[in-house]
């Protein structure tokens, strides 16, 4: 799957807000939105007013960029919620709320989506005491996520969760202090994401 590889700090400034996509730094001093709060670009500082259709896009790919999916897979995922019973803005963060690289990322397991995502890759993780090593494995209430025992001395899992015990874990989600494991209680609902996206203007988006 094809990949933003331009600096994660100009998805953010493009969108004018941090999305949180390098862990501590976005934390710190360092994050560019405290820095540069402006466009990238020689007129990046001169923001011009966008269409509804500029406003809808730039949400859709604001939530594309927290995530770290895909235009495929993200549709994918939108053409599921609207095939569903539920409300489909709804439907589709619950969706992307249960990819595993997420959930990783919930527990505090690492420091933002993108390490969660190669940490998933590179099978550092078991769900339900089964190596699985796909990012978009989407997590079912009961499933028990955990740290492979080969990888418990692992690095970045170590710095990860030291950076972020004190950041509170979603109530949809339990986690086992000192086990280095968690269990999805229930599939996260809208009340429980805390992401400022605002869904209904995706749903008008693929709507057209």
């Amino acid at each position: 799957m094809s990949r933003y590889k331009d600096e994660q700090c100009r998805i953010c400034r493009r969108n004018g807000q941090k999305l949180f996509l390098k862990g501590e730094r976005c934390y710190s001093d360092k994050c560019s939105i405290n820095r540069r709060n402006y466009a990238p670009g020689q007129n990046g500082q001169k923001r011009a007013k966008l269409s509804e259709y500029g406003t809808q896009l730039r949400e859709k790919q604001k939530a594309k960029a927290y995530y770290g999916v895909g235009e495929k897979q993200f549709r994918k995922y939108f053409e599921m919620a609207a095939n569903s019973k539920e409300k489909t803005g709804d439907k589709l963060l619950t969706l992307l709320e249960s990819r595993l690289d997420n959930v990783v990322y919930r527990l505090g397991f690492a420091s933002s989506r993108a390490q969660a995502r190669m940490l998933v890759t590179h099978a550092t993780f078991d769900v339900n005491g089964k190596k699985v090593n796909i990012p978009s494995f989407l997590v079912k209430p009961g499933d028990v996520i955990s740290v492979r025992e080969i990888e418990k001395e692992n690095g970045a899992v170590k710095t990860a969760v030291e950076e972020n015990e004190a950041r509170p874990v979603p109530t949809w989600l339990e986690k086992e202090e000192g086990k280095l494991s968690g269990k999805v209680i229930k599939l996260a609902s809208r009340e429980d994401i805390d992401l400022p996206i605002e869904e209904h203007l995706i749903v008008e988006y693929y709507s057209k």
